[in-house]
């Protein structure tokens, strides 16, 4: 795996974790059950906008095909 694609799988790791906890601890402060707060991280993984995280983080910003 080069620098760059191992800068990057990090980068995208650590924002998918950081999404799943924020919405499993806000689901849980809204008073969700255990399975409701796992499916709301779930969620919260799966809708994270990828671009914006990557361009929040420009020393692994990818450059486009030509």
């Amino acid at each position: 795996m080069s620098d760059l694609t191992d800068r990057l799988a990090r980068v995208v790791r650590e924002a998918c974790v950081r999404a799943a906890l924020d919405a499993y601890e806000q689901a849980g402060v809204s008073g969700l059950c255990a399975e409701g707060r796992w499916e709301l991280a779930v969620d919260a993984m799966r809708s994270l906008d990828l671009d914006a995280v990557i361009q929040e983080h420009p020393e692994v910003g990818m450059r486009e095909a030509p």
